[in-house]
């Protein structure tokens, strides 16, 4: 169901992000996040100049790169646009993200190494769910290699990940039932 009609109102800002999963030839997957905030009107900025309506005033860019474990290998960051000359300067300590995985414990992984004046307040939003876009490049495919559905979870052999993290997941919901009947708790 759609959103209600608005209220008379004037467009001002846009945040787009954008996320997308590759496989790599090597077997390595990299997950890669896209994020700019434009205006609708220009302004002045002490660093750059004149940002005229839909110029980036934020352009970030994250790559990535993990095994079929979920398993970070590498990670790229790039700021193209920016409000100040030093945000690009942070860019490479993302890359001490290595190591960590993609699961629980992923954003307090990501806050322990690159929060606060250590990262970029907007390089460190687009980390958190990307956990979630390496999943669904992932699975998904493990899945369709495997000839079987994609809400298939038996050959993970243990409580699905996925299990009470949301409403239709929920131990008693007919999804569980359907998907995961040795783990479903509603009625009959």
């Amino acid at each position: 169901m759609p959103l209600s009609a608005p209220a008379a109102r004037t467009h001002i800002h846009t945040r787009a992000i954008t996320f997308k999963g590759y496989e790599r030839e090597d077997g390595l997957f990299d997950i890669e996040a896209h994020m700019t905030d434009t205006k609708t009107y220009g302004f002045r900025n002490n660093w750059r100049g004149e940002i005229t309506p839909g110029m980036a005033l934020h352009e970030m860019l994250v790559r990535v790169t993990v095994d079929s474990s979920f398993v970070v290998q590498n990670v790229e960051a790039s700021t193209e646009n920016s409000p100040f000359s030093i945000c690009p300067d942070i860019a490479p300590n993302y890359a001490s993200l290595k190591g960590l995985t993609m699961g629980p414990g992923w954003r307090e992984g990501i806050r322990a190494r690159v929060s606060g004046v250590a990262g970029c307040t907007h390089i460190t939003e687009l980390l958190y769910p990307m956990a979630t876009v390496a999943f669904q490049t992932i699975m998904p495919l493990k899945k369709h290699r495997a000839n079987k559905p994609d809400s298939d979870i038996s050959h993970l052999g243990k409580k699905p990940v996925v299990l009470n993290t949301c409403h239709a997941w929920s131990q008693d919901s007919p999804v569980v039932k359907e998907n995961a009947p040795e783990f479903y708790t509603g009625k009959d």
